[in-house]
């Protein structure tokens, strides 16, 4: 929002303190203007000792020199921006640090100052506070999710580490929807709609219920401007015609409390006009219907009192069933406290109360930047995860466990717009999470190995599903195993981006494990049929061979080589018949009996060498869902390019394709004697319709100890003939037979035969 800056040799050179112009003085209207704002600036300082008030004297010195020449789009001298938003951070009592940061945020590049410079004058920790800001300032948001991710996650990373970062990037977006009229028309849209959509979410998320409603306010007023100025011409003229009725208000509360002899502070609070806008909109009212647009504020001293004063109301006027809220006692996520209640005035109008004491109102209006405000104040006081920065720690645990933009966007943006809710542990501790968690969720929340190991729970004493809701006031009480893992199933119901996080981290280091093992077995039993037994890895001598064969895959390390032929990115066979040959560069060759030995076998014996799956290769084998393979069918493996090993039948048609496409990813797999768990398959039963049918086959199933793990039935439910898909699940062949066997035994049933499994919804 400024014009183009003069040259940099054009600007002021001070020297011991004092401005020396080199070229024409700017307008003396503009210089006071400047000198004005910034005198505003300092008679806001006085919670600042005088050495960190000369520091930032500095900084804006700098500051008015790098911009000397640039203007805003107003006429306005551009340094009168940085002093503004300076202002913004000294009404949250943020530090010296902070604020000479916010002066200087516009200056590094545009304005030809270096990071180094910036250093070299006022210390590393605000030159990086700097540099973060600046950072931000190059970040474009487009409406595309996955062109935002980026710079997402970038910001909410510098948040993170210092929260200090995004303090000033609101106090500095702020100030620009403030002044955005005096942008050109046409990008009001985007600045507005990326207000509204990104740091809106992020203030009301710290607690910063102030700026959140400002930049609520300030983009409706861009986005929608007719709407904007009906609306606000409707409140004016609502509260003309309820002045009376709100003194009146005022004067009687003003009285109930100095008859009972209570200290407090009242004061009147207005509905923001995006809130009533957003209420009508959602709710379907008229203007008229909106009853809470006024009510008043109750300021007492202690926390006790609150409780007190609830009572004194209550005495007045009558409460509204149901429209009363404890956040005092539970309070919201983002640390605002207060008793909310709903009571019936003068005249039979609701208004709305809220009593909290000055510490409360502190932080219901500036939330995380309260955290400053009580260093100054009393540093006892500061509880830093009561004030939301709990969150902020969060950002960074799902950082060190998602490196994909995308994905760490998707975990966060869960939690930018929580609607709580609040449940205890058994030790009585409350837990606040976003509504519609469940109970991994809670897990997760406690502790991470707690997540991992959970095997159930129960919900105020009753055993329940993990995928269950939680609801306000809910006991939960979680059980773990030390042998339990994180179920790939859990990711379609987690609520908190934590959570989400912590599962996939755990289920890609699985599958990476997995694989790695898989591509261990793969290279070696290659290795064998080029005639090469006993080749370790780990050998100092073949170090240099290694890094040839690392090169020639294009893999950083030997485990993600393994891990890639695990994945079918790379054919064992073909990384053998280079790792032979250079294991011939240095005089290492084939065994000749083990090469003989080899080759006769495998047209002796195709099971010879062959990978023996028994059912606990999780993650690094897939079982095709085309032909669904069980133990005793004859099966053959496909190393698909990047989804491992996938087992299919050797009859199933889509490996006869696939074999005649690629039949070198092609390896000889067979079934351990005793696997270690049941395994799926599909079922087509075509039977009677008629009452109780599925019921009588159901319990054929069961009768065969077979588990239904998913039912299809057809469309045609009328008819007399109906067709019903299974997906079973069974140890074997012959189990299967059994289960055939039962079925067919079912007087209503046509036919059963083994079939592909029906398409899951």
């Amino acid at each position: 929002m400024k014009e183009n800056a003069k040259p940099r040799e054009e600007r002021y050179i001070y020297a011991m303190g004092t401005p020396t112009p080199t070229v024409s003085l700017p307008h003396v209207a503009a210089v006071n203007a400047a000198s004005a704002s910034f005198a505003a600036l300092t008679a806001k300082l006085d919670y600042l000792s005088q050495a960190d008030c000369e520091q930032i004297r500095l900084a804006y010195r700098f500051a008015d020199q790098a911009h000397l020449g640039q203007l805003r789009n107003n006429g306005e001298p551009y340094i009168t921006h940085p002093i503004a938003v300076a202002a913004q951070c000294a009404e949250w009592k943020l530090d010296a640090q902070a604020l000479m940061a916010a002066l200087l945020h516009d200056s590094l590049e545009d304005c030809g100052v270096t990071k180094i410079e910036l250093i070299e004058r006022f210390g590393s920790p605000v030159a990086e506070l700097v540099d973060g800001l600046t950072k931000l300032d190059k970040l474009h948001f487009n409406t595309r999710e996955e062109s935002q991710a980026e710079s997402f996650r970038k910001m909410l990373l510098a948040m993170a580490r210092d929260v200090r970062v995004i303090l000033i990037k609101l106090a500095d977006r702020s100030h620009n929807m403030r002044t955005l009229s005096d942008v050109p028309r046409e990008k009001w849209n985007r600045i507005a709609s990326e207000t509204l959509e990104i740091y809106a979410p992020i203030a009301h998320r710290l607690g910063l219920n102030q700026t959140y409603r400002e930049l609520q306010d300030l983009s409706f007023r861009h986005l929608r401007p007719w709407r904007y100025t009906t609306l606000s011409k409707a409140v004016a003229k609502a509260r003309g015609r309820r002045r009376d009725l709100m003194q009146k208000v005022h004067k009687e509360v003003e009285a109930v409390f100095a008859s009972a002899d209570m200290p407090v502070r009242i004061a009147g609070r207005e509905k923001p006009l995006f809130s009533i806008y957003k209420k009508m909109a959602v709710k379907r009212l008229s203007f008229a219907q909106v009853t809470d647009i006024y009510g008043f504020r109750i300021i007492v001293p202690q926390v006790i009192d609150c409780y007190t004063a609830l009572g004194i109301l209550h005495q007045l006027y009558k409460p509204l069933p149901g429209k009363f809220k404890d956040h005092i006692a539970i309070a919201k996520l983002n640390g605002y406290q207060s008793l909310h209640t709903t009571l019936v005035g003068p005249s039979s109008v609701s208004v709305e109360f809220q009593i909290r004491t000055e510490a409360m109102h502190i932080v219901a209006e500036s939330g995380v930047a309260a955290h400053w405000l009580y260093k100054v104040n009393n540093p006892q006081e500061a509880s830093s995860e009561r004030l939301g920065t709990k969150w902020l720690q969060s950002l960074l645990d799902i950082q060190n466990e998602t490196r994909d933009a995308a994905e760490f966007w998707d975990h966060v943006k869960v939690d930018l717009f929580p609607d709580a809710v609040y449940v205890f542990t058994p030790r009585s501790q409350i837990m606040a999470l976003p509504r519609g968690a469940t109970v991994v969720d809670f897990a997760y929340a406690i502790h991470s190995n707690v997540g991992d190991h959970t095997t159930q729970a129960r919900i105020n004493g009753e055993t329940v599903a993990l995928r269950t809701e939680l609801k306000n006031g809910d006991v939960v009480e979680v059980e773990t195993s030390p042998t339990s893992t994180p179920n790939p199933a859990w990711l379609s119901f987690v609520r908190t981006g934590r959570a989400r996080s912590k599962i996939r981290h755990h289920l890609k280091s699985q599958a990476h494990t997995e694989s790695e093992q898989l591509g261990s077995k793969l290279l070696t039993q290659a290795l064998r049929a080029e005639g090469i037994e006993g080749f370790s890895d780990e050998d100092a001598a073949y170090e240099s061979t290694w890094a040839k064969l690392l090169r020639f895959t294009g893999n950083r390390t030997r485990h993600e080589l393994l891990t890639d032929i695990g994945l079918g990115k790379r054919i064992a066979n073909i990384v053998a018949k280079r790792l032979v040959h250079l294991l011939g560069e240095i005089g290492k060759r084939p065994d000749a009996l083990l090469l003989t030995r080899e080759r006769f076998t495998a047209r002796d014996n195709a099971t010879q060498g062959s990978i023996t799956l028994d059912g606990s290769e999780n993650a690094s084998v897939q079982f095709a869902h085309c032909c669904r393979p069980i133990p005793g069918d004859a099966i053959s493996g496909y190393l698909g390019r990047g989804e491992g090993l996938v087992v299919h039948t050797k009859t199933c048609p889509l490996a006869t394709k696939l074999r005649h496409k690629d039949n070198e990813r092609f390896i000889d797999v067979d079934w351990s004697d005793e696997p270690v768990r049941a395994f799926e398959t599909g079922l087509l039963v075509v039977a009677k319709n008629g009452k109780g049918v599925l019921a009588k086959i159901a319990e054929a199933l069961a009768s065969a100890e077979t588990d239904i793990v998913h039912i299809q039935m057809g469309h045609d439910v009328e008819h007399e003939i109906i067709e019903l898909q299974f997906i079973v699940a069974v140890q074997d062949a012959s189990q299967l037979e059994v289960a055939l066997r039962s079925v067919k035994r079912v007087p209503a049933v046509v036919r059963a035969v083994r079939a592909a499994a029906p398409v899951q919804d």
